[in-house]
């Protein structure tokens, strides 16, 4: 009658058209996530955790919670509005007379609804199954009282009914016309006025969150999952079957009011169905009977929900006292502390003045409980099959968008506080709920969403302008390697970055992977070490077989490393960097275990000498660009980036192959991939404080200032920050002429290293190591000491027996230089165009 009475026919049948959208939609989720498997406790809580996450769970269980104990208030205010309306002495009047005994006041009214919610508690406390008996026996009170309010439509004569207003001094009178025309002719359209009983103008949106209250029994079922045999059948049936129920009975008596009453009586006697009934009393008994049972299904689902976060442990010791059950089960500190929140909202005093709130709570649950299966259907895990078939991502999407729209159509504020107190929860249980085992739905979005981007990411289209680094850092122990592990981090630019570890074992010979187990604590160091890398380890007979292995199969798609980077071998005995790294030092955090103790100087290396060039040699036949790092262990990144001392750190560039003097060049591949790598260093935020120094060799009668020009161009094309210094090498490259002319040949017989030629260049054995020393100390001495220099990393030869003679001189030109990284580029990476 309210509804009808204020939005008239037309509106009415809108609205509940609009509610039952919201809801079908809905329902269809709750029975796909209800037959996709066994239910528990907790109802859309359960489901919605289980989907979402103990984030989402969690949030809107409390959601739901406060949903549920507002619906139970407000079904118990409606329940005291119908008593004082039946018994209630009428206003003006000190004492009562005959059966309107009951006095009125805000403070009465708080008692009547104290009493009847008590008389709820006693119920839920006793336990499910007399609730259900109880539901039972209500549900025949009802559909005989509805019985005979349809009877009544046609049986009772057309009559005057006075009515009496509560806020106004004086009656008026509505009319029962029984079946007429012109009466329906006036309730077509819609006519708002002021609520009786709050004194408000009444608008479509708080009609319709008035309404909406009255079907948002479709999770009462699904609350009580715990307490039923069968859920995942029970479920879908008794919600849907009481979905089409209502829809019909509120459609058939909407229609049947507006034709038989007109719209005083609607507006303003929202008990006139006593004054046309052919039995007034049994009416009454309907919408006690109605109320209460609403009022108790909400107190009992809030429990239901309340015991299924407290047993999720979600909020820890806060909701500890909700575990405590009967000896049969019924959760009755659940039950007593809803009845407390319960009774708590009972101080608001009004009806409509909480509907827009409880409306506002329970939308924001079904949208959630459609976004749950839309996540899961989107996510096409191969587990989500429910026995459940009437829905698609289409109804999930509009039944979201529904809940949406309504939501802060009926009260923006309150939608608004909302969402804002979801976002809150969401945000507390992140951070400070512990981490569960029900699986993570953004897990299964996220793969389904990478692959079909990776399988989008075509090689074909690769262009110079776009490339990034893709980095495989091979790593022995990574307590030798963490601050190696972390300047990579640095150089990978938004890149892939990959840990790689060889272990040597034969797997014929082994009852089972011997990888696994170590996997868990490769992720734990990436955690704990805050570097966005994958971890890829494999078993082989060698080291150079492993890197091989890794090199060919690491990486998906377009995603695959082009970049090796190496640690330097020398005889240096190494150091445990990981129990002094910042991320254990800084907390209590302990070092992962299942890395076994670094190598003592006495204990032989898993590779020789020839082995680790070869792995060299091999990267780069596999057109991969190489990195050497020496000392990268001594680099204390923190110290030496936020010192407040000038100058400013700085980052050594020398884009010349210091090794073969004859054909030093500035604008090979080799250089310009060694510039990019400073430049991309450069450009992490830990090193924007940093500047870049390049320094160009030059000799006498070359004229160093038309080449230092010249690189000056390229540096601004190429949109590289950095400072040019000018350094004679006069008398370094002199010792490299005298040994070259002191040797079968001479530097005519060499050949001169074109871009793209397979062969290795074979003058590595005519430098000595006097000149190597030399070069060596020219680096040395340009002052101030940089943070890290970047150098020219020669081929290997194509000699294999040279290999240690190139490592020899690796070693004398990097020796104590500090943190040192050699580079070696084989692909474009620069470019100068848009």
């Amino acid at each position: 009658g309210f509804v009808v009475g204020h939005a008239g026919l037309y509106q009415a049948l809108a609205m509940f058209a609009v509610a039952y959208f919201i809801i079908g939609m809905t329902v269809l989720s709750v029975c796909a996530i209800a037959t996709n498997g066994a239910l528990d406790a907790g109802g859309a809580y359960y489901m919605i955790s289980r989907a979402l996450g103990p984030e989402f769970g969690g949030s809107i269980g409390i959601m739901f919670f406060l949903a549920n104990v507002c619906g139970s208030a407000l079904y118990v205010l409606g329940l005291v509005e119908a008593v004082v309306d039946s018994f209630g002495i009428p206003p003006g009047q000190e004492a009562g007379t005959g059966i309107h005994v009951l006095p009125q006041s805000y403070w009465y009214e708080l008692l009547y609804g104290t009493v009847l919610l008590g008389l709820c508690l006693l119920v839920c406390l006793v336990g499910a199954s007399i609730y259900a008996k109880a539901t039972f026996l209500i549900f025949l009170i009802v559909a005989v009282v509805l019985g005979t309010i349809l009877v009544s439509f046609f049986a009772t004569r057309p009559l005057t009914v006075p009515i009496h207003l509560p806020n106004l001094n004086g009656t008026d009178n509505g009319f029962f016309t029984g079946f007429s025309l012109s009466t329906l002719r006036d309730n077509l359209g819609g006519k708002y006025g002021v609520d009786y009983t709050t004194g408000q103008m009444m608008s479509f949106s708080s009609v319709f969150a008035v309404m909406f209250n009255g079907c948002t029994g479709i999770m009462a079922g699904s609350n009580m999952s715990g307490d039923l045999k069968r859920p995942s059948y029970s479920i879908p049936r008794g919600t849907i079957s009481a979905v089409l129920f209502t829809y019909l009975v509120y459609n058939l008596l909407a229609f049947l009011m507006c034709a038989t009453c007109n719209r005083i009586l609607l507006q303003k006697d929202y008990g006139f169905l006593r004054d046309i009934s052919i039995f007034p009393p049994l009416v009454t008994v309907g919408i006690y009977a109605a109320t209460l049972s609403a009022a108790m299904s909400n107190l009992i689902g809030a429990s239901r929900i309340l015991y299924a976060l407290a047993r999720d442990d979600l909020f820890g010791r806060a909701l500890a006292l909700a575990k405590k059950t009967s000896a049969s089960g019924n959760p009755v500190m659940a039950v007593i502390l809803s009845w407390l929140v319960v009774q708590v909202v009972l101080f608001s005093g009004k009806l409509n003045t909480i509907a827009s709130v409880v409306t506002t709570f329970f939308l924001l649950v079904y949208a959630t409980v459609n976004l749950a299966c839309l996540a899961l259907e989107w996510a096409s895990a191969p587990n989500f099959r429910p026995t459940f078939r009437y829905f698609t991502w289409h109804t999930c999407l509009l039944g979201i968008a529904g809940c949406c729209v309504m939501m802060f159509l009926i009260s923006p504020v309150s939608a608004s506080a909302s969402l804002g107190f979801l976002l809150l929860l969401l945000l507390a249980l992140h951070y400070l709920s512990p981490s569960s085992t029900w699986g993570y739905i953004s897990q299964a979005l996220i793969f389904h969403q990478v692959r079909k981007y990776l399988l989008m990411l075509d090689v074909r289209k690769d262009h110079v302008k776009f490339w990034r680094p893709q980095m495989l850092l091979m790593v022995q122990n990574p307590r030798g390697s963490a601050r190696l592990i972390d300047f990579v981090n640095d150089l990978k630019k938004s890149g892939l970055y990959v840990l790689g570890h060889v272990e040597l074992q034969d797997l014929d010979m082994l009852p089972s992977d011997p990888l696994q187990p170590q996997q868990e604590s490769w992720l734990s160091l990436v955690d704990k070490l805050n570097v966005k890398a994958f971890v890829s380890l494999t078993l082989a007979p060698s080291v150079r077989h492993g890197v091989r292995q890794l090199l060919f199969t690491s990486g998906l798609g377009g995603m695959r490393p082009n970049t090796l980077v190496l640690g330097f071998y020398d005889d240096e005995a190494p150091q445990d960097g990981l129990a002094r790294h910042p991320a254990f030092t800084s907390t209590r955090e302990e070092v992962p275990v299942g890395f076994p103790p670094l190598r003592t100087p006495t204990t032989p290396k898993l590779l020789s000498a020839r082995e680790y060039v070869g792995i060299v040699a091999d990267a780069l036949k596999m057109l991969r660009n190489v990195l050497l790092a020496r000392q990268l262990e001594s680099l204390d990144k923190a110290w030496e980036l936020r010192r407040a001392a000038s100058p400013a750190p700085t980052i050594h560039v020398w884009p010349v192959n210091l090794l073969r003097p004859d054909s030093a060049r500035y604008a090979d591949t080799c250089s310009l991939f060694l510039l990019q790598m400073a430049c991309v260093l450069n450009m992490a935020r830990a090193w924007r404080r940093a500047r870049l120094r390049l320094f160009l060799c030059v000799e006498a009668g070359t004229m160093p200032h038309a080449q230092e020009e010249k690189l000056r161009q390229l540096l601004k094309d190429l949109r590289i920050q950095a400072q040019i210094q000018l350094v004679p090498w006069d008398a370094i490259t002199r010792l490299h002429w005298q040994t070259c002319q002191g040797s079968p040949g001479g530097p005519a017989g060499e050949e001169e290293e074109e871009e793209g030629v397979v062969n290795f260049p074979t003058n590595t054995a005519q430098v000595s190591d006097e000149y190597v020393c030399a070069a060596n100390k020219l680096v040395l001495e340009q002052s101030p000491a940089p943070t890290v220099r970047f150098l020219y990393l020669p081929r290997p030869p194509a000699d294999t027996s040279l290999y240690p003679l190139y490592l020899h001189q690796l070693e004398l030109l990097t020796r104590g230089l500090g943190p040192t990284v050699l580079v070696h580029g084989v692909s474009a990476v620069t470019s100068t165009q848009l």
